[in-house]
């Protein structure tokens, strides 16, 4: 019998008898496997205690263990007495057989109430699987311990303790669907999974070596290394010890479900790792399902802003524009008729058919605002010009407090108006190389082809989706459903990006290209 199809059945056989625990067992069972702890958190009376005790049918041999913890604990209670023996011999031995050192897997109720005669024990115990029995520090045959507690931690002296679970699972009544399969329950389910089901410790170390085999790909490193971020931004603390022992979870878990390589999915047991209340559970899942087929290069934000970046410098290459040169290779203007010109300025010195002129010396502006005087607006003007007086002395102008003759005035090319006005550049549509446009083009293709690839590897996903999530020993059977819909929500997204790329590829082939004669 295969290993999958081996833990299947005894997963199924110790879930007998459950309502609404699939998720429970699945991850009591995953945790022993993997060497590591779960803690059981939820209200009174949601079968925490016999979810726990379940394990225990799960393996043949090895001693198990399992005590209530209260305020007022002593070692004794979880280690086991002192020896009397060892008393007369001045040494401070503990009997541990059958007790926690002694215990292969253990379910230790109320978890934190744990005091700190026994702390520091239980967490060397926990962690290094190591415990200190007089002046020998001992190996123990420790696989996992299940904790449970209606509440969490209170006090930073808990905090390490509670660091000591990899998994946590909330638990919450049945559901309303449930709740009538609960009530045709009839006494308590005695569950004995067959004897070769069972594991053995030499299985756990058996599984545990072949999964540190297990590829750990950079798809599912980016993702981890974008969740660490997004945990952090979340304030939510995540040890760094905590992510190694992640990493060595979804190896067992993908070793066990009969892959080599760790895969996206198997990273739907992340969020039972990383959440420090309830309330966050929620948000580091949603945080995975809007991630679900995406990861590192096959990012749609990363293709996002590549197309935005391109959109941008087409945008660019597009309304760029040269001056256009005449045959002679000169710069071409428009002067003010529109006519072409290689004339870069024009000096301007008439109105029409009329010339213009520049107000006499002591008027400060002279220039009227560059507008100038013709000869009949500097007669006109009241401060300094007259056509016609009494004592007939017409058509003068007054400079200072002296008149002389207009006619004399605008003889004097001084008092002329000329004004440089530049043209305007005769502008067109740059034009571009051969060399150029293909230069584009190319790195264009590049993440053209990595969409395209992208898309194929989604089409594969959802095509196969249902079966790999349904036949996955750990993922819960309904979470097939949401998967596809947020995986068909990263496929649309792609189609949108690929077809922005594709029409930054048709507008750089469009560009004005150089006319070679």
């Amino acid at each position: 019998m295969k290993l999958k199809e081996k833990l299947q059945k005894l997963r199924d056989a110790i879930s007998e008898g459950l309502i609404e625990r699939e998720t429970s067992i699945r991850l009591i069972l995953l945790s022993a496997l993997a060497g590591e702890h779960l803690l059981l958190i939820g209200p009174p009376g949601t079968a925490k205690s016999e979810l726990a005790r379940r394990i225990k049918q799960a393996f043949n041999g090895g001693n198990y263990f399992e005590h209530l913890l209260t305020r007022f604990s002593v070692p004794e209670e979880l280690f086991g007495p002192l020896s009397i023996k060892g008393l007369e011999e001045d040494r401070y031995e503990r009997l541990i057989s059958r007790y926690l050192p002694d215990a292969t897997v253990a379910f230790i109720d109320e978890i934190f109430k744990a005091n700190s005669a026994v702390l520091n024990s239980l967490l060397t115990l926990l962690n290094e699987r190591e415990f200190d029995n007089g002046h020998q520090r001992i190996k123990t045959p420790l696989a996992c311990v299940v904790g449970a507690s209606n509440e969490l931690p209170e006090g930073e002296e808990l905090d390490a303790l509670y660091d000591r679970f990899l998994l946590r699972h909330y638990i919450t009544p049945v559901s309303d669907e449930g709740f009538s399969q609960l009530l045709k329950l009839r006494g308590q389910s005695k569950i004995q999974p067959d004897l070769k089901l069972r594991l053995t410790t030499d299985d756990l170390k058996d599984i545990q070596e072949h999964a540190e085999l297990v590829e750990v790909p950079e798809e599912v490193t980016n993702l981890l290394q974008d969740l660490r971020k997004f945990m952090m931004e979340q304030e939510i603390s995540v040890s760094d010890r905590r992510w190694r022992k992640i990493v060595k979870l979804l190896q067992v878990a993908a070793y066990t479900n009969g892959y080599n390589t760790v895969s996206l999915w198997d990273c739907w047991l992340l969020q039972h790792c990383l959440w420090e209340e309830p309330e966050q559970i929620e948000a580091a899942f949603d945080w995975y399902q809007e991630r679900v087929g995406t990861s590192g290069k096959s990012s749609p934000d990363r293709f996002g802003k590549l197309v935005n970046t391109w959109e941008y410098k087409l945008k660019e290459e597009k309304n760029r524009q040269t001056q256009v040169k005449d045959k002679n290779d000169n710069l071409l203007f428009l002067d003010r008729n529109g006519d072409n010109t290689i004339d870069k300025s024009i000096q301007i010195s008439n109105r029409g058919d009329e010339l213009l002129y520049l107000a006499p010396p002591q008027v400060t502006d002279r220039t009227n605002g560059n507008q100038g005087y013709t000869k009949d607006k500097l007669l006109e003007d009241e401060d300094f010009g007259r056509s016609y007086d009494y004592n007939y002395r017409d058509n003068q102008i007054k400079i200072n407090d002296e008149w002389i003759s207009i006619d004399k005035y605008i003889a004097d090319d001084s008092n002329r108006l000329v004004i440089t006005n530049n043209n305007k550049p005769l502008m067109e549509p740059a034009r571009y190389s051969e060399h150029h446009i293909n230069g584009r083009l190319k790195e264009i293709n590049k993440p053209q082809q990595d969409l395209t690839d992208y898309l194929k590897k989604i089409d594969t996903q959802l095509d196969s989706i249902q079966k790999t999530i349904n036949d996955h020993l750990w993922i819960t059977p309904g979470f097939s459903e949401p998967a596809s819909q947020h995986l068909q929500k990263t496929r649309d997204n792609v189609a949108s990006l690929q077809a922005r790329f594709k029409q930054v590829h048709k507008g750089f082939k469009s560009l004005p290209k150089d006319i070679v004669e």
